[in-house]
């Protein structure tokens, strides 16, 4: 299948090659190993992600059949939306029923990273997700700000301020994927500049200090990770 779709092929046809293309290129070694990183594994093919990648290119941005292939429900399917899906054309209704259908932090992560952030909902929907109570649903919103972070340009630092009041009003949440979100999604912020370095690394001090062992762990460890990048008597001050 060429970048450009053979006019003959319908949408289903699409999808039937696609999902043909990754029964080709599974192995039961990557079905195995899924288990490890804590991925269902009750359906899917079992490809590796530079091969996902690979086909991701070579579609290009369809999103009549990005919308096709979630439907699917194939793990593999899934995660192609990332590359395939056309976010100037992805609606914010459209997000939140992927998001309420995680099922584990690697959905949250590729879809965040390859796809949300460009949106023009990406930052409504931090502010959403991040009251939800699914766990993968609320990861979503701190994968998604921990990516904005790193690829937003063109965001203002007070946006990135008010996010910080996010990333302390969830740090109590001591779910596993949740509070590992929100952990990366403060340290990324603290690397974006030296005026929200001041900010995250104060944000992570008062964590650090908390009572609650979720929010203790992120603070110091997020200390630890932004003090690495302070003068040296600043860094002795972020870490008492």
């Amino acid at each position: 299948m060429k970048k450009a779709k053979a006019p003959e092929l319908s949408l289903q046809e699409q999808v039937q090659w696609v999902l043909e293309w990754l029964k080709a290129h599974s192995t039961k070694a990557t079905l195995d190993g899924m288990s490890r990183y804590a991925i269902p594994s009750d359906k899917a093919f079992g490809v590796a992600m530079k091969d996902m990648k690979a086909l991701g290119k070579k579609l290009g941005h369809n999103h009549e059949l990005a919308l096709a292939l979630w439907e699917t429900g194939w793990y593999e399917a899934r995660m192609l939306t990332s590359f395939v899906a056309d976010p100037s054309a992805l609606t914010a209704a459209q997000m939140d029923r992927w998001c309420k259908e995680f099922d584990n932090w690697a959905y949250c992560d590729t879809l965040s990273f390859n796809l949300f952030d460009r949106t023009p909902h990406a930052w409504a929907k931090v502010e959403q997700w991040s009251r939800k109570k699914g766990e993968f649903e609320k990861r979503a919103a701190f994968a998604l700000l921990w990516s904005l972070a790193l690829h937003d340009k063109r965001a203002k630092d007070q946006q990135f301020v008010d996010a910080l009041g996010l990333i302390e009003r969830a740090a109590d949440d001591d779910r596993n994927f949740v509070k590992k979100a929100v952990r990366m999604a403060l340290r990324a912020i603290g690397k974006r500049n030296a005026s929200l370095k001041g900010a995250a690394v104060a944000v992570a001090a008062r964590l650090a200090q908390s009572p609650q062992p979720s929010a203790r762990w992120i603070g110091k460890d997020a200390s630890r990770e932004l003090a690495a990048a302070l003068p040296k008597a600043s860094r002795r001050a972020a870490l008492r």
